[in-house]
């Protein structure tokens, strides 16, 4: 079987498989973004105890495998009555993976803003949240853009796990398309290359966001 006849017989099954993949990472990169940018300010502006809780939250996260969190969530839960189907647990695993690294990122961006700003903010009349809010996050989310798209693209690929799990993504479906047709080498293949397609595609669609957003004299923080 040539690598075009894999195509054809493959293509469809693992258009169906691209699709869960993109609506997998897009709810998981906005949903890791909210909770991200909670832990963010607690770590930054938060009491010190509620400050504890986000480091320790984040360390834990990013200190343990991603394909264990998926395990705990999806194997874990349901004998305390909490069951997930294959795609809502990789949407939650993914998210909470991906909103501990986003909390990095954006308390980066936070503290990289000079301190004399908040300061004029407050000299202004604004409270405290005010100033985080117009003033500190406009920049700091400009500054974030450059790691944000890495973590996107990782977690693009990343998504590739939750095939273990049963959800039917790109990866999912080359591995039962390679079972019928036993042609592992080029099937997969052929998923790499949709996986490189795609990432190509984002990469250029957030260099194009950060040029329309960067603002004159002022540099990204990479």
């Amino acid at each position: 079987m040539t690598f075009w006849d894999v195509i054809q017989q493959s293509w469809s099954p693992m258009l169906d498989g691209l699709q869960v993949t993109i609506q997998l990472t897009l709810l998981s990169i906005v949903f890791g973004l909210a909770l991200g940018l909670i832990l963010a300010l607690g770590k930054v502006y938060g009491w010190k105890p509620v400050r504890w809780l986000c480091t320790a939250f984040i360390e834990i996260i990013r200190g343990t495998p991603m394909l264990v969190q998926i395990f705990i969530i999806y194997f874990g839960l349901p004998p305390y009555g909490i069951r997930l189907s294959p795609l809502e647990a990789a949407v939650i695993a993914f998210s909470v993976n991906s909103g501990a690294y986003q909390a990095e990122y954006l308390r980066g961006a936070i503290q990289s803003i000079p301190s004399g700003q908040m300061q004029a903010a407050l000299s202004m009349g604004m409270s405290r949240w005010q100033g985080v809010i117009s003033i500190i996050m406009p920049q700091a989310l400009r500054r974030v853009i450059p790691p944000w798209t890495n973590e996107f693209i990782y977690l693009l690929k990343y998504t590739s796990l939750a095939y273990i799990i049963g959800t039917p993504e790109l990866m999912a479906q080359a591995r039962f398309v390679a079972s019928r047709n036993y042609e592992y080498f080029q099937t997969y293949l052929f998923a790499a290359l949709i996986y490189l397609a795609i990432v190509l595609v984002f990469s250029e669609l957030f260099s194009w966001v950060e040029r329309k957003v960067r603002i004159p004299g002022f540099e990204f923080h990479k």
